[in-house]
């Protein structure tokens, strides 16, 4: 294997371990996210622009 092989090995390596620790990192906020909608839901929370009067 030539230091080349190695130098493009290497790359790949570190950009492959990068995008996953990405991918997870997403997911796991993803998860949180849902999470607390859940419990803000619960509570009986409701988001600004779900107005059930008349419009302006």
């Amino acid at each position: 294997m030539s230091v080349h092989d190695m130098y493009v090995s290497a790359a790949y390596g570190i950009s492959v371990l990068v995008i996953a620790g990405l991918v997870f990192w997403i997911i796991a906020d993803q998860r949180a996210r849902q999470r607390e909608m859940a419990e803000l839901e619960a509570s009986g929370a409701r988001r600004r622009s779900d107005r059930t009067g008349k419009a302006k």
